[in-house]
């Protein structure tokens, strides 16, 4: 099947009302969820996994990913109007965007950023659709060995570019790979680290762990204080850009859909980094970069467009090869194990209806956004009233409720708790707990296929370096691990994460 073809039979898939349905039930809460500053797209999505249980796996994969490249959207208005991202990727777009609404001109700037966010949401759909396909084709002749150093260069790029220490991210992938331990052996059928409790024979539940480490322990740290929220503009008026501003924001739109879509895909990346880096790149290219922290028009379509264009992208490696680029993708692959879907390049194959459904539906999704956002906005605006302690113990109940739902077993629930507490100490000693969880997602598929390498060669471990492409995605690996080590980029990382928090 050609390209038009498969993109035919995507819209026919994502065309039912069914699906139509939860596209924007997907994007609708997407956005609210970006609104409100301190839940999450990540923590919105482990929360609802239990409910896609009981979902079409189409249905659930299309809500899922309407949440994740809505939530981009959403985080834009509160970095806007409140100085506030909802969501960590529009940490920049407050910069100047906040300045533009103190200037009275909050509409232009959520303009700007909606506009912005739909073209780069498009055309890196369109690169989904384009370069999905061969990277499948070329995952497909994968043999045991490939797909363990494919795993291996994914887990160390995730360790590269983790926020913070690359010590503690290291520790954290550790503990991934441990807690995926858990469980019966494979091979052996041997208990592991079960503590003697039969509930855990097959492992820790996946939507247990998701939900302690980024649900309650995010509601857990927006406790710890009263976060106040001033709402300046009650109405905001003048959506459409002049002319000028349209001139302005093309250049910084292309070059932000560039960059995120190439940074998107790489593991640990995604859209925070594509969006810090569409706006180092503006405001060096400038002709006026004392603007820039003023207002400038080129610190909102930038970045914004980065930040959407990395949200799609990042479902290249998950949908080719399996391999998640950021914990909403490791949170996708739960959920596509859940519903009985092996990730990985036979998706394409044998269920080309989900494959190509899910992309049809982003670019579904991404005209919903930008056609009921902007005339939503004053529903927005009055969301940000709502009291944190309002929303939170709703929050909570709705997550044991899900858990619980899944197995109907209390254990999970315990699981809750503890991973709860785990990430919120986490947290506090500034270890970032998405390595964690791509650790706890890719631990048992790594095993696997080591093992499976170990046997198909007879137990000849040289099996991984005398094989080309396995050779070759395990000096990569290394080649990051050295690159990263060093002194100067070692500095130039450390102060580009200052910058971010």
């Amino acid at each position: 099947m050609d390209l038009f073809s498969n993109l035919a039979l995507g819209f026919a898939t994502a065309g039912t009302p069914e699906n139509l349905l939860f596209c924007l039930i997907g994007v609708l809460l997407g956005t609210l969820i970006g609104v409100l500053p301190g839940i999450g797209a990540t923590a919105t999505i482990a929360m609802l996994l239990p409910i896609t249980f009981q979902l079409e796996p189409v249905s659930s994969l299309i809500m899922l990913a309407g949440i994740y490249y809505g939530a981009q959207y959403g985080g834009s208005t509160t970095a806007i109007l409140i100085n506030m991202p909802g969501e960590s990727s529009s940490a920049v777009t407050a910069i100047d965007g906040y300045q533009m609404a103190r200037k009275g001109r909050a509409g232009a700037a959520l303009a700007i950023a909606a506009l912005g966010s739909f073209f780069a949401g498009t055309v890196s759909t369109f690169l989904v659709a384009v370069f999905a396909p061969p990277l499948t084709a070329v995952a497909l002749e994968f043999g045991a060995a490939e797909y363990f150093s494919l795993m291996v260069v994914g887990l160390v790029s995730s360790i590269a570019l983790a926020h913070g220490s690359i010590v503690k991210a290291l520790a954290m992938v550790s503990l991934g790979l441990l807690l995926g331990l858990v469980g019966t052996d494979i091979y052996t059928g041997t208990p592991r680290f079960t503590l003697g409790i039969r509930e855990y024979a097959d492992g820790l539940n996946f939507v247990a762990v998701a939900v302690g480490v980024f649900g309650v322990a995010e509601i857990l740290r927006n406790l710890e204080g009263e976060m106040t929220r001033t709402v300046l503009i009650s109405k905001v008026t003048g959506l459409m850009p002049t002319r000028d501003d349209f001139r302005q924001m093309v250049g910084p739109v292309l070059r932000g859909t560039g960059i995120g879509s190439a940074l998107g895909i790489l593991p640990g990346g995604g859209a925070i980094l594509a969006a810090f880096a569409s706006y180092t790149v503006e405001k060096r290219i400038s002709k006026h970069p004392e603007e820039f922290g003023k207002g400038a028009i080129a610190g909102v379509a930038g970045p914004e467009s980065a930040n959407n264009a990395g949200a799609q992208t990042s479902f290249i490696p998950l949908l080719t090869l399996g391999i998640p680029a950021n914990p909403v993708m490791a949170l996708m692959v739960g959920a596509m194990i859940i519903q009985g879907i092996v990730p990985g390049p036979n998706v394409a194959v044998e269920q080309p209806a989900l494959f190509w459904g899910i992309i049809a539906s982003m670019w579904i999704g991404n005209l919903m956004l930008v056609v009921l956002n902007l005339p939503l906005i004053g529903l927005w605006v009055k969301l940000l009233t709502v009291p944190y302690y309002v929303l939170f113990p709703i929050i909570m109940a709705f997550c044991a409720i899900g858990v619980y739902s899944v197995n109907a077993n209390v254990y999970d629930l315990y699981a809750v708790a503890f991973f709860g507490l785990a990430g919120y100490l986490l947290v506090k000693l500034r270890c970032e707990p998405a390595p964690l969880l791509l650790g706890f997602v890719l631990g048992p598929l790594l095993e696997e296929n080591l093992r499976r390498a170990m046997i198909l060669s007879r137990g000849d471990a040289t099996t991984f370096v005398t094989r080309p492409i396995s050779a070759g995605l395990l000096l990569l690996a290394a080649a990051v691990l050295v690159v990263v080590f060093l002194p100067s980029i070692k500095a130039k990382r450390e102060e580009v994460f200052q910058e971010e928090s």
